[in-house]
């Protein structure tokens, strides 16, 4: 697989679509810490980390519906940052998604983090996905 990341979101994309309530990951450190930001943004009501038959285990989300109407709190992910082509931002040039609705998950050199929290640091990074 050459792009993990983007595995991650197309299985909550999927997931989202078909209306299932609990989705498993293969688990990396780094999808353990973009899980952990959707948690604290409030996108995804739960999540597990689970040892298995992987060896860095597997992820467990529980997906966020609303409970009148069954929409899901994730409208729409985007990768932006490919493996063939890279996109970095500095901190000036930060990006805002849907107008300071969403948020943008970046790898910085202080962890991942999202686009506010980066901006508050002063640092930039390489733009992972949008969450909106």
């Amino acid at each position: 697989m050459t792009d993990p990341i983007a595995d991650y979101l197309t299985r909550l994309r999927n997931a989202i679509k078909a209306g299932h309530r609990v989705v498993e990951i293969p688990a990396s450190n780094l999808k353990k810490e973009i899980t952990k930001i959707l948690f604290e943004q409030g996108y995804i009501l739960n999540y597990k980390f689970e040892e298995g038959q992987n060896p860095a285990g597997i992820i467990k989300i529980a997906l966020k519906y609303d409970p009148k109407d069954k929409v899901n709190a994730i409208k729409d992910l985007q990768r932006v940052s490919r493996p063939g082509l890279r996109r970095y931002t500095g901190y000036k040039d930060m990006p805002r998604v849907l107008n300071g609705l969403g948020i943008a998950i970046l790898s910085t050199s202080k962890g991942v983090m999202t686009n506010k929290a980066a901006r508050d640091l002063k640092i930039g990074g390489e733009v992972l996905c949008y969450v909106y």
